[in-house]
């Protein structure tokens, strides 16, 4: 079962020349294909004077669901480099457009092939990485005059707090490894005198540094 994966940090946008071909890919996070394919029209409407948009992508926590699209690239110049880059990155949850406005000279094979996987490592530069985590998600119900000390003392030992609600008592969502359950368990009681309400609300991933 996988629990921790990575992927991009924030969106990225990397521009390289070539032979007067200028060559922009901008790398972004997406959750699903549906919002890769979002992404790729997004970008189309935006630059409609470019001759390609050539894309790749890869989905899931473990990299289950690839795509890639040379649009109009001689085949495999094009978005096989793009999604061969997001590979040897080992990142997922990933698409990346490749806008290319042709500056009139024919740049071979292997000068495709070299300019969409460079502009692709361009792009992943600025969009940096970070690990996501698969963590057990807990709900703690505490009195309203306690929640804020409380989470301030769970954020100080490290632990994820997702959120809080306010109602007729306070909820405290927080995310920790399988591992530290019962540490989490320990620690509210020991916060708490023993008066808060725990509970287990399932799993989440959750983005890490």
């Amino acid at each position: 079962m996988i629990t921790v994966y990575r992927t991009i940090a924030r969106t990225g946008v990397g521009e390289i020349e070539v032979s007067r071909s200028r060559f922009r890919a901008e790398v972004r996070r997406a959750a699903s294909e549906q919002e890769a394919r979002a992404v790729i029209a997004e970008l189309r409407g935006t630059h409609p004077g470019a001759r390609h948009h050539c894309t790749a992508m890869i989905l899931g926590p473990g990299g289950s669901l690839e795509r890639s699209n040379d649009d109009g690239e001689p085949s495999g110049t094009a978005g096989t480099p793009i999604l061969d880059t997001l590979r040897g990155a080992g990142l997922s949850d990933v698409v990346v457009v490749v806008t290319r406005w042709f500056g009139g000279t024919l740049l071979g094979t292997g000068g495709l092939v070299r300019a969409y996987g460079d502009a692709t490592a361009a792009g992943l530069a600025a969009a940096g990485t970070l690990e996501r985590r698969l963590l057990e998600e807990f709900v703690v119900q505490v009195e309203h005059g306690v929640a804020g000390r409380i989470e301030h003392d769970l954020r100080s030992r490290g632990m994820v707090v997702l959120g809080a609600e306010y109602a007729e008592c306070a909820l405290l969502r927080l995310a920790v490894p399988p591992e530290d359950r019962d540490r989490l368990r320990e620690t509210i009681a020991a916060l708490t005198g023993g008066t808060a309400a725990v509970s287990r609300a399932g799993e989440r991933w959750v983005d890490g540094g």
